[in-house]
């Protein structure tokens, strides 16, 4: 019952922005990509992973449906897809949204904001120049910005872990467009990723055969090792907003070697998923982070009760 209410909140959330969206048109180009993304389904059908959380388990069937049956187009007004990814028409955001404005740096964060038509996002109904989600998103970049007090521009190689469907990383590149950007994920989600940063045109691939493209898209631990290892002496950003916290603990512990390996973190996270306790396992990485001579802190969310942020930075350093 309190499923089918919040499901029932966010289509009437939604239609506060029914007037601007944009639907997308089923091209030749389009028909194209849907049916590359279908054979890469496809292809992990006989390699399906089963080990996932139950709320993961039920979102990587439904995702891995409409590759199969190439309806991606306009994914983005997916009620499943909103409950994963998207946050789209809530007052807080407005909050949000007027800070920056009020940044003297306006107009940067407005060029990052800006929503585009590519899954047909829902517009944000007090500004639908953008997108709730794209508010929400790059507030965190901000919020860390103004943390590490560090350029984000200057930054060279980005790992984020659970990378939503891509738009982190089309963000991130719009900051920069020399970044070397990995996204760690399931599959079913890096061929959803793939198909939403290629309609962006941008330079991605799928496994680390794909090594060299601007963004590498990997769901093989082995994989995301090397990429890791190849790419040490660059200066680096580790992302997992709202990921890492819903991840198993036994993924998490199998990783936590990489994570170590990156002074600069930005992590998003609520209190507790599932059966987890994620309040004391970060507290636990907040210390393992000061005893390798960082700054590392835990700091409420603004305006979402029982979510943190966990941000570090190198000390004494600033890139």
């Amino acid at each position: 019952m309190i499923v089918k209410l919040v499901n029932i909140q966010r289509k009437m959330r939604a239609t506060l922005s029914i007037f601007y969206n944009q639907n997308e048109i089923n091209n030749l180009k389009e028909k194209k990509l849907s049916e590359e993304v279908r054979i890469l389904g496809e292809k992990i059908l006989k390699s399906k992973n089963t080990n996932y959380k139950k709320t993961h388990k039920i979102f990587s069937n439904e995702t891995l449906n409409i590759i199969l049956n190439k309806k991606l187009l306009n994914f983005l007004q997916y009620s499943f897809i909103q409950k994963m990814f998207f946050v789209h028409n809530r007052f807080f955001l407005n909050t949000y949204l007027k800070e920056f404005k009020k940044s003297k740096n306006w107009s940067y964060w407005k060029k990052l904001i800006r929503e585009n038509k590519i899954g047909n996002p829902v517009r944000y109904f007090l500004d639908p120049y953008t997108s709730g989600n794209k508010i929400f998103q790059t507030y965190h970049i901000k919020k860390y910005q103004e943390f590490s007090n560090q350029r984000l521009k200057n930054y060279q190689f980005i790992f984020e872990f659970g990378g939503g469907y891509g738009n982190m990383a089309s963000t991130f590149l719009k900051i920069n467009s020399k970044f070397k950007y990995i996204i760690f994920d399931t599959p079913e989600i890096n061929i959803l990723q793939y198909y939403y940063l290629k309609k962006n045109n941008l330079n991605v691939g799928i496994g680390y055969k794909n090594k060299n493209k601007k963004i590498v898209l990997i769901s093989s631990l082995q994989e995301l090792k090397k990429i890791i290892y190849e790419n040490q002496n660059l200066k680096r950003l580790f992302i997992a907003n709202w990921s890492l916290s819903e991840a198993p603990l036994k993924l998490r512990k199998s990783m936590q070697f990489l994570f170590n390996k990156f002074d600069n973190q930005l992590i998003s996270f609520q209190n507790k998923f599932e059966d987890i306790d994620n309040i004391k396992y970060f507290k636990n990485f907040n210390r393992i982070n000061l005893k390798h001579d960082r700054i590392s802190q835990i700091i409420e969310v603004p305006k979402i009760k029982n979510n943190y942020y966990l941000f570090c930075k190198k000390k004494n350093k600033i890139i």
